[in-house]
């Protein structure tokens, strides 16, 4: 009995021991800061959520570089015997990738906003000079390059707006950046080439004032073409009675140089002779006296300068005549009308009656003054 109680008072000893033993070893052996790396992953994934890899780049790959560093360390302390291990590392890299996560996902949202308000100010802003291009430019001839710029750039303007409705603001600004460049070069070139056709709008405002008082002097009546508003007046006694629509050559900005060109001349004319039916392809016109004496001495001198080709021929065949109302600039060089308005022009104009033709006879600042061109904000050219 004494022996039996003596062999149990043994066994309960060593598993006492055994169990001390077992204690300090779970108490000792370093436990790996779980809880950190779960606030770490969590912290993370909240700014990967919010898009801080876009709009808080650094902050957010500094928090994405702590974490693997914290994951790292944590799988090299694993390797270890146990009463080696050391989770210090993984604990700090963990802490500090929750504090850069958390600072990115706010500047995510600070960022974010601020690109989306200025996102949404380039798009308004580029839409305005849209429409300023179509409302002045949508007639006017642009040259091939700048034609497609304007296609490009409302094309990257419509893409803008999709991804901007997307909320993929830094697509957006990309694509916005690029269609405010070539829209407002090509705005702001034909601008200035614009500018600098009306610098004759002194010469043109004095052809039409003259036509005018003489039809006052002379009480009859003259025909004023202003091709930049697409306009043709007829005065009677010095009073503008008619105002038509009027379509002109294809590239009608600036003067008729050659036969070819496709350029509605400016300058002082007169009808010489009126066609209708057979004796016209567009059901009633009025042939003008071009080219005039002022025509063919302007055509010498291009010629002996060597600014046209010595193969070029002056042409000649300008007229008003029906077959208009197409609503776009499609002749060869002459103007058209509607039937019913070339009705109108033909039962009142004989032969000799004045037609001046000019680029504006308004100013430049009163043609654009409704327009965003004169805003302040397109440049000066």
């Amino acid at each position: 009995m004494r022996r039996y109680i003596k062999w149990l008072a043994l066994i309960v000893g060593f598993a006492g021991f055994a169990g001390l033993i077992v204690f300090l070893l779970v108490k000792l052996t370093p436990s790996p800061p779980e809880s950190e790396v779960e606030l770490a992953m969590k912290a993370f994934s909240r700014a990967n959520k919010d898009k801080a890899d876009t709009y808080s780049t650094k902050l957010f790959n500094e928090s994405r570089a702590a974490y693997d560093s914290a994951m790292a360390n944590w799988k090299r302390e694993n390797k270890k015997f146990l009463f080696f291990r050391n989770y210090e590392k993984v604990e700090t890299f963990a802490r500090l990738a929750s504090k850069r996560a958390g600072q990115a996902t706010t500047t995510s949202q600070i960022n974010s906003s601020s690109l989306k308000i200025s996102v949404k100010e380039k798009i308004d802003s580029v839409n305005k000079t849209v429409s300023g291009i179509d409302h002045i430019f949508g007639r006017y001839p642009l040259p091939s390059d700048s034609r497609k710029k304007v296609a490009k750039g409302n094309m990257l303007l419509k893409e803008a707006e999709v991804a901007y409705s997307k909320g993929q603001y830094v697509q957006a600004n990309s694509k916005i950046n690029e269609a405010e460049y070539l829209l407002t070069t090509v705005f702001n070139t034909e601008l200035s080439d614009l500018k600098d056709y009306f610098k004759s709008l002194p010469v043109w405002k004095k052809w039409a004032q003259q036509a005018i008082s003489e039809s006052a002097r002379n009480k009859s009546y003259a025909i004023v073409v202003d091709k930049f508003s697409k306009k043709c007046y007829i005065y009677l006694k010095g009073v503008k009675k008619f105002e038509f629509d009027a379509e002109l050559g294809i590239n009608w900005v600036g003067n008729k140089r050659r036969m070819g060109d496709k350029a509605t001349p400016e300058g002082i004319y007169k009808v010489v002779n009126k066609f209708q039916g057979k004796q016209t392809e567009y059901y009633k016109s009025l042939s003008l006296d071009y080219p005039n004496a002022r025509d063919m001495e302007r055509f010498k001198s291009e010629l002996s300068r060597g600014s046209l080709p010595a193969w070029a021929k002056i042409g000649g065949g300008i007229e008003i005549h029906g077959g208009g109302g197409k609503g776009v600039d499609w002749t060869e060089g002459c103007i058209a009308l509607t039937n019913s308005e070339i009705d109108v022009l033909y039962d009142l104009a004989k032969v000799g009656t004045p037609v001046v033709i000019v680029g504006s006879v308004k100013d430049l600042s009163k043609v654009l003054e409704n327009e965003l061109l004169v805003n302040g904000n397109r440049g000066d050219n």
